[in-house]
C-alpha cells in the first residue's frame, strides 16, 4: 500500500484520538529490559501523531519523532511543546544521523511498510553502541474479554469482507535478518485490552489501514462507512460498552559494534 494513504488531515486527527496503549508498551519494555533509569536520547521512528513518541519520553530524558506524513508531524507540532521534543519529516529509511546518536530507537507500526535493508542501514548510522532498538506493534483483535461471538462474527464475516488488509509486509524478523553488527535479543508476544464505546470504536476503525485504503482512494466515503459501521455494530455494543483485546510483540535488538 502506497504510505501516501496515510498523508491526510483525516487520517492525523483520527490518530491524536486512538487508544494510548504505546504506554503499556513502554512498561512492557521496562520489565523486558530490566531498565533501572531512563534512556538518555531517544528516536521514535514512524512517529505517527505522537502518541507513541510521548510514550517513549516516559523511558527517555529527550525524544526525537519522525515520520513520512507532512500532516502527521503538523499535528505533533500542534500538540507537543518544542522544548521537550523534536519533530520533522522523514522517511524511516532515512533518518538524519544526529551528531549525539540514539540510545534508543522504537519504531511502532512502522516495519510493515519499509525496505528492511535501507532501514537497518539507517539505524545503524543513527544508533549509538550498545544502543537498543524496539520494534513493536499492536492491533485489534476479533476477540471481547467477555467472549462475546457477535462480534467475532461481524469482524471476520462483515468487516474483512468489506474492508480486506491491503498488502503489506508481516515476516517476523529472525537474527539471520540482521546485520552482523546487531542482536536479536528477544521477542516478547503479548495481550492488551482497552474499554470502547460504540463512539470510540467507529473512531478508531474509520483509521485503520484497512478502511483507508479505499476512502482515501475514493472507492468508499467517510460518511458511508461510517453509518455501516454503526448499524452493524450498535447491536453489538451495549450501553456500558466493551471491552477489546489486542495482540502485540516487541522485538529488542542491540548494535554490539
Amino acid at each position: 500500500m502506497d504510505n501516501k494513504i496515510f498523508d491526510s488531515k483525516r487520517i492525523a486527527l483520527g490518530y491524536t484520538k486512538r487508544p494510548w496503549l504505546h504506554k503499556n508498551v513502554m512498561e512492557q519494555i521496562k520489565k523486558d529490559c530490566c531498565l533501572r533509569k531512563k534512556f538518555r536520547n531517544g528516536l521514535d521512528v514512524g512517529c505517527g501523531a505522537g502518541l507513541s513518541t510521548k510514550a517513549l519520553k516516559l523511558i527517555c530524558d529527550k525524544v526525537t519523532g519522525t515520520d513520512i506524513s507532512p500532516e502527521m508531524i503538523s499535528v505533533c507540532n500542534e500538540l507537543y511543546k518544542k522544548e521537550e521534543y523534536e519533530f520533522y519529516v522523514a522517511k524511516a529509511e532515512d533518518t538524519i544521523i544526529p551528531q549525539d546518536k540514539y540510545n534508543i530507537v522504537t519504531a511502532a507500526g512502522v516495519i510493515n511498510w519499509v525496505n528492511k535493508e535501507r532501514f537497518l542501514e539507517n539505524m545503524n548510522q543513527v544508533t549509538a553502541l550498545n544502543g537498543q532498538i524496539v520494534i513493536y506493534d499492536f492491533w485489534i483483535t476479533d476477540k471481547m474479554a467477555d467472549g462475546d461471538t457477535a462480534y467475532t462474527t461481524w469482524y471476520n464475516d462483515k468487516y474483512l469482507q468489506r474492508f480486506p488488509k491491503p498488502p503489506r509486509q508481516e515476516t517476523i524478523w529472525q537474527q539471520s535478518d540482521l546485520p552482523e553488527n546487531f542482536t536479536m535479543e528477544k521477542q516478547v508476544f503479548y495481550d492488551m485490552t482497552y474499554d470502547f464505546s460504540v463512539k470510540d470504536f467507529v473512531d478508531f476503525m474509520m483509521i485503520q489501514s484497512n478502511v483507508n485504503a479505499q476512502i482515501e482512494i475514493g472507492q468508499k466515503t467517510v460518511e458511508e462507512v461510517k453509518n455501516w459501521m454503526y448499524e452493524t455494530l450498535s447491536p453489538i455494543f451495549n450501553e456500558e460498552g466493551k471491552t477489546l483485546i489486542f495482540s502485540g510483540y516487541n522485538w529488542y535488538i542491540k548494535k554490539t559494534t
